[in-house]
């Protein structure tokens, strides 16, 4: 069960390893999720629902920023809820997050409270990725589609399209209806989804949370640290030559190391920090996540935040193992970011 104790740590362990998380917007979804969050939700395992139960992903589509300036009035996710219910004639008996970094671990508890359904331990990716079919549900062979939004004007809008289209469609929707809106997408059983999920990962964000645990509890598969340094140089960069559609521009975050080899190493980013260079030597790459740690506050840094001059610990998150397969390569690895390794 998470109530409004569990919620603060849930907000604490969702943080550990998020980028893109604006302090406003996080703040809305918090007091969002403590209001509507009552006596608490059900956490339960897809394994242990009826494997006929009918499961929903929920997710923030568009920009978080957009989420702190334009604020929802309540009901977006059970309005997407009950708008793919409607559309598939079956009652939704579960949600489960996309992915579980920052707000979006916190509007499927939302979803869960507000529809009256429990909450499954899991997400769909285990770390953060910035397209809406680069997910383990998808790699199981579950669309996103179909797939309802509802913006915080009241919009409302139902996609039936080929899950390599959804990200194209979602994405001048979203703008139209002010920057965000709460999605529900990849319907599915509950067998399909225990045999799809990243597991666990909402007990671990809720044990992560808890003051004086370690950030590693945050990542099952295991964390290591890359370097300590200081930025010396944030600059632009060409893209490595592949046209891919990602909602930001490349760019390269130079780190010299402070101890041990004092090592240069490179970061190039496509929307996410996705290969490390140590001495022009490929040290990280995607699907595993790569992370910025401020050393002065131990908050994630975002690419578009980092500057010269910033001390940062770089770490590297493993992804699950389904990422590693040939498959969860094509979706994740670095060449589904641009660069052709």
């Amino acid at each position: 069960m998470i109530d409004s104790v569990a919620l603060a740590a849930l907000a604490a362990g969702s943080r550990l390893f998020a980028t893109g998380a604006a302090e406003a917007s996080f703040r809305v979804a918090l007091d969002w999720a403590g209001a509507v969050i009552g006596e608490g939700v059900a956490l339960v395992r897809a394994e242990d629902l009826p494997a006929d139960t009918l499961c929903v992903a929920i997710s923030l589509v568009g920009s978080t920023t957009a989420l702190g300036e334009q604020l929802p009035a309540g009901e977006e996710p059970a309005r997407a809820v009950r708008a793919l219910e409607r559309w598939l004639g079956v009652r939704v008996g579960a949600v489960v997050a996309l992915n579980l970094a920052a707000e979006n671990a916190l509007l499927p508890l939302v979803a869960a409270a507000t529809a009256g359904v429990p909450l499954v331990d899991g997400d769909g990716t285990g770390r953060v990725f910035p397209l809406v079919e680069q997910t383990t549900y998808t790699l199981g062979g579950v669309s996103a589609a179909p797939l309802a939004m509802a913006g915080p004007s009241g919009e409302l809008a139902l996609l039936e399209t080929a899950p390599d289209r959804v990200e194209d469609l979602v994405r001048p929707l979203v703008l139209s209806m002010g920057g965000w809106a709460a999605a529900a997408c990849y319907p599915m059983a509950a067998r399909d989804l225990a045999r799809v999920q990243v597991p666990g990962t909402v007990s671990r964000l809720l044990e992560a949370g808890v003051a004086g645990a370690d950030r590693s509890v945050a990542a099952p598969y295991g964390v290591r640290m890359l370097c300590r340094g200081q930025i010396t140089a944030v600059e632009g960069s060409t893209g490595h030559g592949l046209d891919v559609a990602l909602p930001s521009l490349p760019s390269s975050i130079v780190v010299r190391e402070s101890e041990g080899l004092r090592r240069l190493v490179r970061l190039e980013a496509h929307n996410e920090i996705v290969l490390a260079l140590a001495d022009g030597a490929a040290v990280a790459m995607a699907p595993d996540q790569i992370c910025m740690i401020s050393a002065a506050d131990g908050v994630v840094v975002d690419v578009d935040k980092a500057g010269p001059g910033m001390e940062v610990e770089v770490m590297v998150v493993r992804a699950a193992p389904v990422w590693h397969t040939e498959r969860g390569q094509a979706l994740g690895g670095v060449r589904a970011f641009g660069i052709p390794l």
